[in-house]
């Protein structure tokens, strides 16, 4: 089977049948192109770490493979009646850790405010939240600086530990992963979820299997009994071995090998639009940048060469040539159902290299210069062709780019260090809203915003606004402002949007599931045919 979804806005929610006849309703082996980075559910915030934690941890609240929002770990949550800047959370009773210890309130807040620290990819989340506090056994309250309408939507990437666990094993503090640091929570794991770790030799093979302890037995189908996960880099060996029936389930089939997948016996392929866009960041602060050739300025600095770049970057071929259509390009840093995205936000302007000779001459740059530009090689669907085919591009208006293409377990640190000037990035919106690409994206890189701000851009009267947007509660103003931060946004021109990412999902004719717009496969939805 095989569906493309054209009317993007409204398929990106939706999502696309993977139906099989079953042979065994017991292990299932998946494959993909990254592995998990880290088993510390606090410290990486992206994909395939998130992915990897939703087996073995669960949140408060969870999206289900339809996007759909849904209790987990909190059976009902509702604004406070006395005080509009609480939450009120009511835990499930009888849950337990799969060390045994029962989860309550006090492992709510411990893990909330281990979410909430310095080190944690995940504090953006949380930046409007002052207090997290226990009003009994299993009811937490979350206060927040004014009221905050959409606080349940940034909770559900956010991970439930056991306290008393993190405590006797020194694992309080989350991992610093850019800084290279290892510790007893990136190694082992213990939460609620409905798999167990069993084994794990990173970068190799994960073993996990189900725990017959899940508060879940009943209410969900519950047919993987063991996943065996194996990340395979190269595209040719993960399509073989999906092919040749040595794994049931890859997330990124090939572009270059859907039809091949489609036309396989046994096989399930679908396509479907997913909540992520591709673009480049461009180090707009600096006074000088590290990694060029231009002594005592920074040519990012000057808005005319970054559009320049951006109307040298031709989308239509990148979406024909190194895609082969499987992406949709795009002006903007959102996608369509994300609030805030508008028509006028997702054109993107006409690939004109004539213009852009023209301003980089305005802005003295003529003769162009020579820069590094930094590309993961095994997160994106062919992240360094992209960047491949962006050098030749840029070549036409004098920009001669040296590409440096690396793991992204060493490319992600580099931004979060502030050691590229020029780099690649992709971007899932899982709370579809504006306000998590701005806190993340936007916003100076301060101890509880801007962590993923890699460009160096600081506005304070964006800063001002961003903040704001958490607590306001009357939506036409909200909207008027968040429409006024695109604007900004667009007129700074710090980052280079190339396309919204489709995601291909293949499947042997064992199991039937959804495609998950946020690519979040939670395999205790998977059913067997």
């Amino acid at each position: 089977m095989n569906t493309r979804y054209t009317a993007f806005g409204a398929a990106l929610l939706a999502t696309t049948a993977l139906t099989a006849s079953a042979v065994s309703a017991e292990t299932l082996r998946w494959a993909r192109a990254a592995e998990a980075l880290t088993l510390d559910p606090h410290s990486q915030n992206e994909g395939p770490t998130t992915t990897l934690m939703h087996q073995i941890y669960e949140p408060l609240i969870i999206r289900n493979m339809e996007g759909e929002m849904e209790p987990a770990l909190a059976t009902s949550w509702e604004p406070s009646a006395d005080d509009g800047n609480v939450w009120v959370f009511t835990l499930r009773e009888g849950v337990t850790f799969h060390g045994g210890e029962e989860f309550d309130s006090a492992d709510v807040v411990f893990s909330l405010n281990r979410a909430m620290s310095e080190t944690s990819n995940f504090k953006e989340l949380l930046s409007s939240v002052s207090e997290v506090r226990a009003a009994g056994p299993y009811t937490v309250e979350i206060v927040t600086d004014g009221p905050n309408p959409l606080l349940p939507n940034n909770l559900t990437n956010i991970m439930m530990m056991d306290e008393g666990w993190a405590m006797a094993n020194g694992a309080e503090a989350v991992q610093d992963y850019a800084a290279g640091e290892d510790t007893f929570s990136a190694r082992n794991t213990n939460g609620t979820g409905p798999y167990v770790l069993t084994s794990r030799e990173a970068d190799v093979r994960t073993v996990l299997t189900a725990n017959s302890d899940y508060w879940g037995v009943g209410e969900f189908p519950l047919a993987v009994t063991e996943i065996v996960f194996t990340p395979i880099q190269n595209p040719a060996t993960r399509v073989a071995a999906l092919l040749t029936g040595e794994v049931d389930f890859i997330q990124d089939v090939p572009v270059q090998d859907l039809a091949r997948v489609e036309e396989a016996d046994g096989m399930g392929l679908a396509t479907a639009p997913q909540n992520r866009n591709i673009f480049f960041g461009l180090n707009v602060g600096a006074e000088d940048l590290g990694n060029d050739n231009v002594e005592g300025a920074n040519p990012f600095a000057d808005v005319r060469v970054r559009e320049a770049m951006n109307i040298a970057i031709n989308r239509d071929a990148i979406q024909q040539v190194v895609m082969r259509g499987q992406s949709d390009p795009t002006g903007a840093m959102l996608p369509p159902p994300v609030a805030g995205w508008t028509e006028e936000l997702e054109e993107y302007p006409a690939y004109d290299i004539e213009a852009a000779n023209a301003l980089m001459e305005e802005a003295g740059y003529g003769d162009g210069f020579e820069v590094q530009l930094d590309c993961p090689n095994d997160r994106y669907i062919n992240d360094e062709a992209i960047c491949q085919a962006a050098v030749g591009m840029f070549a036409q208006i004098g920009i001669t780019v040296n590409l440096s293409a690396l793991p992204r377990a060493q490319h992600f640190p580099l931004i979060a260090n502030g050691e590229t000037d020029f780099y690649l990035l992709g971007w899932g919106v899982p709370t579809y809203d504006s306000e998590y690409v701005f806190n993340f994206l936007y916003h100076t890189r301060t101890e509880g915003r801007g962590s993923w701000n890699g460009t160096g851009f600081s506005d304070p009267e964006m800063d001002e606004m961003i903040v704001a947007l958490s607590s306001e509660t009357d939506l036409d103003v909200r909207d008027a402002a968040v429409a006024e931060l695109w604007a900004m946004a667009e007129e700074a021109r710090i980052y280079l949007p190339i396309h919204h990412q489709v995601l291909n999902w293949g499947i042997s004719d064992d199991w039937s599931t959804v495609v998950d717009a946020d690519d979040q496969v939670k395999f205790k939805y998977f059913e067997a045919d």
